[in-house]
């Protein structure tokens, strides 16, 4: 077994979770990025930073969008207060061994199911009995869940009369609904980063299904409970108005002592069971983000790719007609 180098173990594990802007400018500024705001300007050193949320009113140079790139921070257009996710970036790696791992996995009934009972397993911190029903574990994952927000309405004094909220009608839901749809969607943010800079599709989920991040749902449910939760009903009690920011500060500091993102990048390999490849791939693909890179052959395998010119031309009658 070959050893991992830094493309299979990606710096996003080190970095900062993320950071949410809006009615701002970001542009660039030497080699990271700077906020112009009512407030003044704030440098960003983005190369420490996993993910950035543009919120409305939000205008972002060229110039910034390279440099976010190049330093492998993903960048998230979302709604206010992050609640609407409506288009993304590109991660950091450009090696599918993860991508086609999980596509294999997903697209088998067996090995769906394997992974689907392994998640539920990571969130009750147990074992499953091989015997229950696919829809037996979904409800005893429901009893953790009402337990869970009971447990947090206890603690934090904060009454909880169910989950219920109108994205068309925002201001009407109560504050700790506000927060919890805020908080989760700093959650999935998180961890869309996390899974494209894995290397890993957010389409290609095991529990949720048939939306473009429905492999998000799935990792992001891991860490509801035990994260956005208490934070959110500590912000509903905390703060009576603008409980999104509220929320959104608590996580922030709430990732980094849990240190979220490494746990998911370890989370992802272990629920899908991925190992490197025995053997080394023919090519650095990282190295060089326009390399087409190899060319599959059903005889062969993997065959390196590009073509090779060299040699007598052909004859006339070699010619393709």
């Amino acid at each position: 077994m070959r050893t991992k180098d830094y493309h299979e173990i990606p710096k996003v594990r080190d970095k900062w979770s993320y950071l949410y802007v809006e009615h701002c400018r970001v542009d660039q500024e030497e080699k990271a990025i700077a906020v112009h705001d009512q407030y003044g300007v704030t440098p960003v050193p983005c190369a420490n930073l996993t993910l950035l949320m543009l919120g409305p009113g939000t205008k972002i140079t060229h110039a910034a969008i390279t440099t976010l790139a190049d330093t492998g921070c993903m960048v998230v257009w979302c709604g206010e207060q992050g609640v609407r996710f409506y288009a993304a970036g590109t991660g950091t790696t450009r090696n599918a061994d993860k991508l086609l791992h999980q596509a294999s996995l997903c697209t088998h009934r067996q090995s769906r199911l394997h992974v689907v009972r392994r998640m539920y397993e990571m969130r009750f911190e147990q074992d499953v009995d091989p015997n229950l029903t696919l829809q037996q574990i979904r409800g005893m994952e429901g009893v953790r869940v009402r337990e869970a927000y009971a447990r947090a309405s206890l603690e934090s004094g904060v009454p909880w009369r169910g989950r219920s909220y109108d994205r068309g009608q925002w201001a009407k839901a109560d504050p700790v609904n506000r927060a919890l749809s805020a908080a989760n969607s700093c959650l999935y943010g998180v961890s869309h980063a996390a899974i494209v800079a894995a290397g890993y599709s957010t389409a290609l989920g095991f529990i949720h299904t048939g939306k473009q991040l429905s492999f998000v749902y799935d990792i992001a449910d891991l860490y509801k409970v035990d994260v956005t939760v208490p934070a959110a009903f500590q912000a509903a009690a905390s703060v009576e108005k603008n409980v999104e920011r509220e929320v959104r500060l608590r996580c922030r500091d709430t990732f980094a002592q849990k240190n979220l993102l490494p746990r998911i990048v370890d989370d992802i390999d272990y629920v899908l069971a991925f190992a490197p490849p025995e053997e080394e791939p023919t090519g650095d693909f990282d190295s060089d983000p326009a390399r087409p890179g190899d060319l599959w052959d059903p005889e062969r395998g993997v065959t390196p790719g590009g073509v090779q010119y060299g040699g007598e031309p052909p004859t006339q009658e070699e010619l393709p007609l």
